[in-house]
C-alpha cells in the first residue's frame, strides 16, 4: 500500500519559525469577520496538538491536547488542519515549535545554535512528543515540516547572504535527526503586503531568493506562496509587519494546498462556459481590470455578498459574459475563459461582477472581462523597469496575458475592441512616503509602457483611486492631487477619485459593500467616457 493510502497511520506535520508562524498580532475574536474560516476559533477534537511557542515566556503543551487556538491567537495550523482533514481520511497530529524575532542563522542553527537555541529546543519537543505517542502505541509518520521564518535574518548582512546554505543544511539537518531522510518541507514565502515588502524590498528579496535556491534544487522542498495573503492593518500610516488574523488563516490554506497537491489530494474548482456566448465573427469588447488587494477583492467574501440587499444575484454564473483570470500574482489562473461569476481564493470575489453586470444593464453587449491582479505588488513591480527585486516585476507578465486575452478572442474568430484598461491604483503604496511620492511617475510610465508595447497609443485607462492613508507621517504628499495632475493631460485617461466610497471599518481594504460599489462606479464611468 502507499503511504498516501493509508488511511490510519497518523501524520504528524510540524510547524515552525519566528514570529508569522507564531500568529502575532492575530486575535481569535476577529475569525467571525471573514466568513470562509467561521468556527476556527473552537478546538478540533480530531487532530492532535503538541506545542511550545514562545521565547522567554514559553506556552507549552503539557503533552497532546486537541487542536485550539493558544493564548487567544490564531495559527496557521488551525486552517491547515481543517482543509486537510476535509480531503484526507487519515488521522493527523500538529507539533508547533515558534518563536518571534529569531535567526535560522542563530536561534535554529542546527550546528551551532546561539540565543535562544530553538534547533536543540525543537528537537526536543518533537521527540518527546513522537514518544508519548509511541507510548500508546499509536502508528504514526512524520509528514511534512512547515517553515516559515526569514525576516530576521535580513538584519544581519551574514545570515542575509548565507540564507540558503543555512537552510539546506537545516532542512538536512533535521531529516538526519527525525530518521526522515524523504521528509517533505513547506517553505513559506515571506509576505510582501507587509511594510518590509516596500522598505526592505532588497533585503526581502535576498532571503527569497537563497528559499528558492533551496527548493529548486531539493525535490522534496516546495516553496510556497504567500505574499497574496492578507496582512494586519497596523495603526497610523496603515501597514504591519505581520499577517494578522486574516492572513493567519490564509497562510495555513497556503500549506495545506501545498500539502495536497504534493500527494495529489488538492481538488481544484472548476468553472467551465458549457456555450461559448458570442456570435460568430462578431466584435466583443474586452475590459482589463488590474491591480492590487482591492481589485483583487482581499475582504470581500461570497458569504457576506449572500446577505446584501438586491445583490445576492452576483453570486449566479453569467455564461454571457466570457471571463478569465491571474490572481495573486499567478497563485490562481483560470485554464481557459469561464463565465463571470465568483473565482478569487478563499471565497473572495472582487469588483468584476457588479461591473459586467452594470455594464450589461446600461446597454453594452459582447463583454468580455480579463483580469490580472496581485494584492502582494506595489505599484513599481507593475512598472517596466521594476526594481532590485527581479523576481517581483509584474509588468512583463500582465502585458503578455492582456496581449492572450485579445488574441485568443482573435483566434475564435472575433474582432475585438480592447475597450480599456481599469487600474485600481496600490494600496500599500499610500503607506510610506517615498512610494506615495513616486506613484505618480509609476503609473505613468505603466500606462506609456502598454500603449507602446501594445502599438495602442489611444489606449483608454481609466486611473480608480480611493483616498489614501490619513496620517502626518505621509501626509507631506498628496498623491491624490499628483496623480490627477500627472495625467490631466492625457485625453484618453481617466483619472477617477473614489472620495464618495462606501464606509470601511479599516483603512486600506475595501469589504464587500465597497468591492460592489466600485465595480458599478468603474462601469458607470466607462458608459459615461466611451
Amino acid at each position: 500500500m502507499k503511504a498516501d493510502e493509508d488511511q490510519t497511520t497518523v501524520r504528524v506535520f510540524i510547524f515552525a519559525g519566528q514570529s508569522n508562524m507564531v500568529g502575532s498580532d492575530s486575535k481569535i475574536e476577529d475569525i467571525a469577520r471573514f466568513p470562509p474560516f467561521a468556527g476556527l476559533e473552537q478546538r478540533q477534537e480530531n487532530v492532535r496538538f503538541s506545542y511550545c511557542i514562545g521565547r522567554e515566556d514559553k506556552l507549552e503543551a503539557n503533552g497532546w491536547t486537541a487542536l485550539q487556538p493558544v493564548d487567544k491567537v490564531v495559527g496557521p495550523e488551525l486552517s491547515f488542519a481543517r482543509e486537510v482533514t476535509r480531503n484526507v481520511k487519515a488521522p493527523i497530529a500538529i507539533i508547533k515549535i515558534a518563536a518571534g524575532g529569531t535567526h535560522l542563522g542563530g536561534d535554529w542553527n542546527p550546528d551551532e545554535p546561539s540565543g535562544f537555541k530553538l534547533y536543540p529546543l525543537a528537537l526536543e519537543q518533537i521527540r518527546s512528543s513522537l514518544a508519548l505517542l509511541d507510548q500508546q502505541g499509536i502508528k504514526y509518520r512524520v509528514e511534512g515540516f512547515m517553515w516559515h521564518q526569514g525576516e530576521n535574518d535580513m538584519f544581519e548582512a551574514d545570515y542575509m547572504a548565507n540564507y540558503g546554505r543555512n537552510l539546506k543544511n537545516f532542512i538536512a539537518c533535521w531529516r538526519r535527526d527525525l530518521k526522515a531522510p524523504n521528509l517533505r518541507f513547506y517553505i513559506g514565502e515571506l509576505c510582501t503586503k507587509t511594510i518590509w515588502g516596500m522598505d526592505l524590498r532588497p533585503r526581502m528579496y535576498a532571503i527569497s531568493l537563497g528559499q528558492n535556491e533551496v527548493t529548486d534544487a531539493d525535490p522534496l522542498a516546495d516553496y510556497v506562496p504567500t505574499s497574496h495573503d492578507g496582512v494586519e492593518i497596523g495603526g497610523g500610516a496603515g501597514l504591519h509587519y505581520h499577517y494578522g488574523t486574516l492572513g493567519q488563516l490564509e497562510h495555513g490554506a497556503n500549506y495545506a494546498q501545498a500539502y495536497l497537491q504534493a500527494i495529489g489530494q488538492w481538488k481544484a474548482k472548476t468553472r467551465t462556459l458549457t456555450e461559448w456566448p458570442y456570435p460568430a465573427g462578431s466584435r466583443v469588447r474586452l475590459f482589463v481590470l488590474a491591480g492590487h488587494r482591492n481589485m483583487e477583492g482581499e475582504r470581500a467574501f461570497t458569504q457576506d455578498l449572500e446577505k446584501l440587499d438586491g445583490k445576492s444575484q452576483l453570486l449566479n454564473d453569467d455564461p454571457s459574459v466570457a471571463c478569465r483570470y491571474s490572481l495573486g500574482g499567478g497563485y490562481k489562473t483560470s485554464a481557459d475563459w469561464e463565465p463571470l461569476g465568483p473565482f478569487g481564493f478563499y471565497d473572495t470575489f472582487g469588483p468584476e461582477l457588479s461591473f459586467g453586470a452594470t455594464l450589461k444593464k446600461g446597454g453594452v453587449e459582447n463583454i468580455a472581462i480579463a483580469k490580472f491582479t496581485h494584492s502582494g505588488s506595489q505599484i513599481i513591480d507593475w512598472t517596466p523597469e521594476g526594481s532590485e527585486a527581479q523576481s517581483r516585476n509584474l509588468y512583463p507578465a500582465f502585458l503578455q496575458f492582456v496581449r492572450d486575452s485579445v488574441q485568443q478572442l482573435k483566434d475564435r474568430g472575433h474582432e475585438v475592441e480592447l475597450a480599456g484598461i481599469f487600474y485600481h491604483v496600490g494600496e500599500n503604496d499610500m503607506s510610506w512616503e517615498p512610494f506615495r511620492k513616486d506613484a505618480p511617475d509609476r503609473v505613468m510610465s505603466l500606462v506609456t509602457a502598454v500603449r507602446r508595447d501594445l502599438e495602442q497609443p489611444d489606449l483608454k485607462w481609466f486611473i480608480s483611486q480611493q483616498p489614501p492613508t490619513d496620517h502626518e507621517r505621509v501626509n507631506r504628499v498628496d498623491v491624490m492631487a499628483d496623480i490627477a495632475k500627472a495625467t490631466s493631460g492625457d485625453a484618453n485617461l481617466v483619472h477617477i477619485k473614489l472620495n464618495d466610497l462606501p464606509p470601511e471599518r479599516e483603512q486600506l481594504v475595501i469589504e464587500t459593500a465597497g468591492i460592489v460599489w466600485l465595480g458599478e462606479r468603474l462601469a458607470k464611468e466607462y458608459m459615461e467616457h466611451r
